[in-house]
């Protein structure tokens, strides 16, 4: 992680004392991490927030209002497959993806969950779905500090397609540091597996080759635009670096392009970081 790997271990040491004032570490990675993503990434149909994953504390941010909730599309699914592991005793199935229901129209072929949430296959998830009701997945969103969608949305809104369940950025954002936190538990340890090879080979690989190989975890998701000005839909990518033990969270929303672009996009911000490190 070279010079930004030393700067966010500083702010991981120093979480636990969380010494006030404008000196803390926390607060003087954030600026310098602010300075250099509004110097590289100023183009308006990048929307951006930086959390450290240790403190939770907000790093940086350019987003008109990150507490109110947003369609994310396909970054719920993780949540989803969690509520049909809860109910089936964390044996998930293998599917098969011919394309039908699927954004790739070739289909996925046969995968399993960690499959799943690499390529983030909506036939797969649509399968996980059709067995689940709204009200089963609020226990286990209340455990990652989330609020379900309403009882009466289609199926399709458990996936993450249409405009029906809408969730704050910063609550999803936590939620997924506490996915990571608990990547030991049962039918958690395969959405977080499915993160890393998203990250490897996924939809969200974009993410490691701008890291030049660094190990991430990701989630892609593209969803309805809701901000001006309008587009088709909007892109979105959530990253947890590194890998193993993720000190950065950062969630890039890209205005008009799908998911996989927002995943390029985080990966570049987080090589931008590295690089321009004081």
């Amino acid at each position: 992680m070279k010079r930004l790997g030393w700067l966010i271990a500083v702010v991981a040491l120093a979480a636990p004392l969380r010494p006030a004032g404008p000196a803390a570490p926390d607060a003087l990675f954030g600026q310098a991490a602010a300075r250099i993503l509004a110097r590289d990434f100023a183009a308006p149909q990048v929307s951006y927030l930086l959390l450290d994953a240790r403190s939770g504390a907000l790093l940086a941010a350019r987003w008109r209002d990150p507490e109110q909730p947003v369609p994310v599309g396909s970054l719920i699914k993780p949540f989803t497959a969690l509520a049909y592991g809860a109910a089936h005793h964390y044996d998930f199935p293998v599917y098969r993806c011919d394309g039908r229901v699927c954004w790739l129209p070739r289909g996925h072929g046969r995968l399993g969950i960690q499959e799943a949430v690499a390529h983030s296959c909506n036939s797969y998830f649509a399968q996980l779905a059709a067995q689940l009701h709204p009200r089963d997945v609020d226990a286990v969103l209340a455990r990652f500090g989330l609020e379900g969608p309403a009882e009466q949305v289609p199926p399709a809104a458990l996936i993450g397609e249409g405009n029906h369940w809408r969730v704050p950025p910063l609550a999803l954002m936590r939620a997924y540091v506490e996915l990571a936190r608990r990547r030991g538990e049962e039918g958690v340890r395969e959405v977080v597996a499915g993160m890393a090879l998203s990250a490897r080979l996924g939809t969200g690989e974009g993410v490691n080759r701008a890291l030049g190989g660094e190990a991430a975890l990701s989630k892609t998701g593209t969803a309805p635009c809701v901000h001006q000005p309008r587009a088709p839909g909007d892109g979105y990518a959530m990253v947890l670096y590194p890998a193993e033990s993720p000190r950065l969270a950062l969630l890039v929303r890209l205005h008009g392009e799908p998911g996989s672009h927002a995943a390029a996009t985080a990966g570049k911000m987080l090589r931008d970081l590295e690089r321009g490190a004081p």
